[in-house]
């Protein structure tokens, strides 16, 4: 507030010196109001000027707008699947007189289907 109080000060200073006319102006060859612009001229251009300074500092200083950066980039590693259970194979295969048997798994031996007969009943209860 103090800094308004002196710039407004100096501009009506300024241009109470600068605008008000003397005999300077009116002597030599601008007498008459010729080729200046009359007296008037000079001191409102130099009015003008000093106006213009008290304004601008009164004004706040421009300071660039601050820069906001973007987030930082989290990279998430994928989420860790685990492998689901292969289906159940069915490896026995049981009919009345016998089953099958898979053997093997695929990959490091081959499937193989063994038959194996079923055990013949026992022989009846000796009879008393």
């Amino acid at each position: 507030m103090k800094k308004l109080a002196v710039a407004m000060l100096a501009v009506v200073l300024v241009l109470s010196v600068t605008v008000v006319p003397s005999d300077a102006w009116s002597r030599g060859h601008f007498r008459g109001g010729c080729c200046w612009g009359g007296w008037w001229l000079p001191g409102a251009v130099i009015g003008g000027l000093a106006l213009g300074a008290a304004v601008a500092a009164t004004y706040p200083p421009y300071y660039p707008p601050y820069y906001a950066a973007p987030p930082a980039v989290v990279y998430q590693s994928a989420p860790a699947y685990a492998a689901p259970a292969p289906p159940a194979v069915q490896r026995e295969v049981v009919y009345p007189n016998g089953r099958y048997v898979l053997y093997g798994d695929g990959v490091s031996q081959a499937w193989q289907w063994v038959w194996i007969p079923a055990a013949p009943p026992p022989p009846p209860p000796p009879r008393q």
